[in-house]
């Protein structure tokens, strides 16, 4: 059964634009970017999302802590049989609550970014007939965009080569790159500066929030192996977890190495417009970011991520000359991992000694870059909406 949203409730203010999104930085961080540019357009804005995507507004810019955030209840239908059953019942739960919040906010279109907490308003959005877009961050199409991709208005891919596409008509599909925070654009007008002769190396460690444990069994290892001349030049920023920062420092104290340690980089734009080389995981937000402030990069994608989307993310990148990729150990029966001590310290000292390779990757990685993405997302998404007209309330926050 297919409702059409023409209920008189209207209760919920004025007719918003409602972005779905679950609650990781790869999904919240272009819901940010979008809602930002809307707003400038004078468009209202909500926000639909699971418990964790609620702490977000803050950490990924001001435009999600301002607009009106509404919670369902979502869940993964993986794992043990009792947790599959478990997630799938938060999900329907979810999707109940989510047709009822369609009809009392009434929005004009709603714009699904993945995550499970997605699921739920994207279903019912297209029940009532409402215009979704879906956007894609990942080389690989999600699991949760994959439920509904052949049924919506747009499908907006934040790589042009994205796999899980057959079947959706190409006039269906806007490649449009994935939003970013504000920040990365004064990052991209920092114009990159290979290290010459003997100047200071400023190097990037970004374990992120899952498997950041093999970047401080590894990174600090490699530095120690690396010749003392060369120690001497490196400046290490790195992310470690807190159980990890001790051993991390007992390492470094072993080295001629300036490092500064920490569970959480502060102001990330800023440290990455100021650094040579990063080594970090490729999830989705973390390519873009890269890309968008165009500096050269050592990917390690998580082994465990679904679908084996890192990885996919990482070889665009590769394949583009703008990263070296290496792999982590995985799961029992992988490819041999290539992100140990001494290949790291053999790829470190090579690029180290060799300005001009870090250039050309700064380069490439600025060229893939989509500074106009979330305008371009913003166009995708207002042209999907039959009646362009003012919403019943001026426009604004919602």
């Amino acid at each position: 059964m297919r409702l059409r949203l023409d209920l008189p409730f209207g209760l919920g203010g004025p007719r918003p634009i409602m972005l779905a999104a679950g609650g990781t930085g790869g999904h919240m961080a272009p819901a940010a970017g979008l809602a930002a540019e809307l707003l400038a357009r004078g468009e209202p804005v909500a926000l639909v999302t699971d418990r964790r995507g609620l702490g977000f507004g803050d950490r990924y810019g001001a435009a999600l802590g301002q607009v009106r955030s509404h919670r369902v209840a979502a869940g993964s239908p993986s794992g043990t049989v009792p947790q599959r059953l478990a997630g799938m019942l938060r999900l329907a739960a979810g999707f109940l609550g989510a047709l009822w919040l369609m009809a009392w906010r009434r929005p004009r279109a709603v714009v699904g970014f993945g995550g499970y907490a997605s699921v739920p308003p994207v279903m019912a959005a297209l029940v009532w007939r409402v215009p979704v877009v879906l956007h894609e961050q990942n080389a690989v199409l999600g699991r949760a965009n994959r439920l509904a991709a052949r049924r919506v208005a747009r499908l907006a891919l934040g790589f042009e080569r994205t796999s899980g596409l057959d079947g959706i008509p190409a006039d269906r599909i806007a490649v449009v790159g994935s939003p970013v925070r504000a920040a990365f654009a004064i990052a991209r007008a920092v114009p990159y500066a290979p290290p010459a002769g003997d100047a200071p190396v400023r190097l990037l460690v970004m374990g992120g929030s899952q498997g950041a444990t093999v970047f401080s069994d590894v990174v600090p290892e490699a530095v120690a192996r690396l010749p003392e001349s060369v120690q001497r030049r490196l400046r290490i920023v790195q992310q470690c977890r807190v159980e990890d920062l001790d051993r991390v420092a007992d390492v470094y104290r072993r080295t001629v190495v300036h490092a500064e340690l920490a569970p959480f980089v502060a102001d990330v734009p800023k440290r990455i417009a100021d650094v040579h080389l990063v080594i970090s995981r490729s999830g989705a937000s973390t390519v873009a970011e890269l890309l968008m402030a165009g500096r050269p990069s050592i990917l390690v994608p998580y082994p465990f991520a679904t679908d084996d989307h890192q990885a996919a993310n990482a070889a665009i990148l590769s394949d583009a000359g703008a990263a070296w990729v290496m792999t982590a150990p995985g799961r029992p029966g992988s490819a041999p991992a290539t992100f140990t001590a001494d290949g790291l310290s053999i790829l470190l000292e090579g690029l180290i000694g060799e300005p001009e390779m870090l250039a050309s990757a700064a380069t490439a990685a600025w060229q893939l870059g989509r500074p106009d993405a979330a305008q371009a997302l913003a166009d995708v998404v207002l042209a999907a909406i039959p009646d362009r007209s003012t919403p019943e309330q001026a426009p604004g926050v919602a």
